[in-house]
């Protein structure tokens, strides 16, 4: 687990969370629910890590939903903040897209 993913899991853990107004509509796009990303936050597998993105640390990581179908979720710190958790995005894993453990990009 990265020192990323090991804060995020932290916050939401406290209920430092922030979802931004993107991760609301895609969310609702994909019908998917804050409640079951807050849940699996704590099981869900690190796809990507990016430490030093310029809005600040997140990373990609791989959930379920609770249909049982995968999700990808983006989750981050503000840049220069130690808090908080802000979930950037989520959406249903495209079979298309990614390998079939959802766990790297088709090329």
């Amino acid at each position: 687990m990265s020192d990323t993913l090991k804060r995020i899991v932290e916050l939401v853990s406290m209920g430092d969370i922030r979802v931004s107004d993107h991760g609301y509509d895609e969310l609702a796009a994909d019908g998917l629910y804050v409640r079951d990303l807050l849940e699996a936050i704590g099981e869900a597998k690190l796809v990507e890590d990016y430490p030093d993105f310029p809005k600040g640390p997140c990373v990609l990581v791989l959930a379920t939903g609770r249909d049982g179908k995968p999700v990808h979720a983006v989750w981050g710190i503000p840049k220069g903040e130690s808090r908080p958790a802000v979930l950037v995005t989520a959406y249903r894993a495209d079979p298309e897209r990614w390998t079939e453990d959802f766990s790297r990009r088709r090329k």
